[in-house]
């Protein structure tokens, strides 16, 4: 990033964090894909919050990036077992906050799992939990009892141009993964699991590419959405696994199962748009499989008879290439800042909330003021 976009993009947080000046400062844990362009939005929950540690998603960590947090902020290493059990998370949690008001950030629903348990044992207060993505909106959708505010900005319209820069930065990746090895995507029948945001967009960039285009969803709203779209749509996973030389999982949940690798298609790419621990059930692969690095970003795995290709671990496909989708995820971030201020209010009740469209209003205006030059 050039000096001058350092400088608009600190000015533009600023801003943000001016119009959004929170009523208290409480203290808050930040996870995060600690991108290139991270830093500034890091600087920006700093100066709403006392920002106690960033914990960066761990297959997304840009050692520039880190390497600068690192020099004004505690930076831990996030694993998913460190909130899936209570006392595990309520440890870390009094290690980094005790006694204090702490609003939780999250990408991906980690705190869901031991949030009941932590919010009544912990020494301080939780403020509530900010989450950024779709399958976190549902690790907390599907708790039991919601103990504090979740305000979730998933399903906001400002991550709508997220999404689709998102999906065309999948597109690339996964196109020049292929391309590395020799291979292309035309001649290759594509299968699109999950047509939501990401999915969706997904699914039309292929097509304009002239990709043959299967779709399968176990929303029946979303198969009639892709029908009508022109899209050819899988009454049967299995089936459609066994026709696709490429895979795009997009669910945000498991789209494949352990079972479900062995329907794939001989030389078939398997592609995701987030973790591999949310969208493939790898562990559940039979052992016979035998895998094999066949370059930078491909493995291979193989057993009598069978094979098929798996791109950057498993992982999110666009993260090869940075994910970048320019300054429109600046919106999404600032919806995530004007939520602090929501939080340290402290009327909401427990339940999942969202920005108030006013507030959304002003985030697009400012935004406009700054990167629509």
């Amino acid at each position: 990033m050039e000096t001058f976009e350092r400088a608009r993009l600190d000015a533009y947080f600023a801003r943000i964090a001016t119009q959004f000046a929170p009523d208290e400062r409480t203290a808050s844990l930040l996870i995060t894909h600690l991108l290139a362009e991270r830093p500034a939005f890091v600087r920006a929950v700093a100066a709403m919050t006392r920002l106690t540690a960033v914990l960066p998603k761990p297959k997304s960590v840009h050692p520039a990036a880190k390497r600068e947090v690192e020099q004004t902020h505690m930076v831990d290493t996030l694993t998913r077992e460190m909130f899936a059990q209570a006392d595990d998370a309520l440890d870390y949690l009094e290690s980094r906050a005790a006694d204090q008001t702490v609003t939780l950030l999250d990408v991906g629903g980690y705190f869901a799992p031991s949030l009941a348990d932590v919010y009544s044992r912990f020494t301080g207060r939780i403020a509530g939990v900010i989450e950024d993505t779709e399958n976190g909106h549902r690790r907390y959708e599907d708790l039991d009892k919601l103990p504090s505010p979740i305000i979730s900005v998933a399903r906001s319209p400002l991550k709508d141009p997220e999404d689709f820069l998102v999906g065309q930065s999948v597109v690339f990746s996964t196109e020049a993964v292929m391309r590395d090895r020799g291979d292309i995507l035309h001649g290759r029948p594509a299968l699109v699991i999950g047509f939501g945001k990401l999915g969706s967009s997904i699914a039309r960039l292929l097509h304009a590419k002239g990709v043959q285009v299967t779709v399968f969803d176990i929303d029946p709203v979303r198969r009639t959405q892709a029908l009508s779209q022109g899209f050819t749509v899988a009454r049967d996973r299995e089936a459609a696994l066994t026709g696709a030389g490429l895979v795009l999982c997009a669910t945000g949940a498991v789209s494949l199962r352990g079972e479900d690798f062995s329907h794939l298609r001989n030389g078939a790419y398997v592609a995701t748009v987030t973790s591999s621990e949310d969208e493939l059930d790898l562990a559940g692969l039979p052992d016979v499989y035998t895998r094999t690095q066949v370059g930078d970003h491909v493995t291979r795995y193989q057993t009598t008879g069978h094979y098929f290709y798996l791109a950057n671990g498993g992982n999110a496909v666009n993260f090869i290439h940075g994910a970048s989708v320019g300054p429109f995820i600046f919106l999404v971030q600032a919806e995530i800042l004007a939520a602090i201020r929501m939080l340290t209010r402290g009327d909401l009740a427990p339940g999942i909330h969202e920005v108030p469209a006013p507030d959304r209003e002003a985030i697009a205006a400012t935004w406009l003021s700054y990167f629509n030059r």
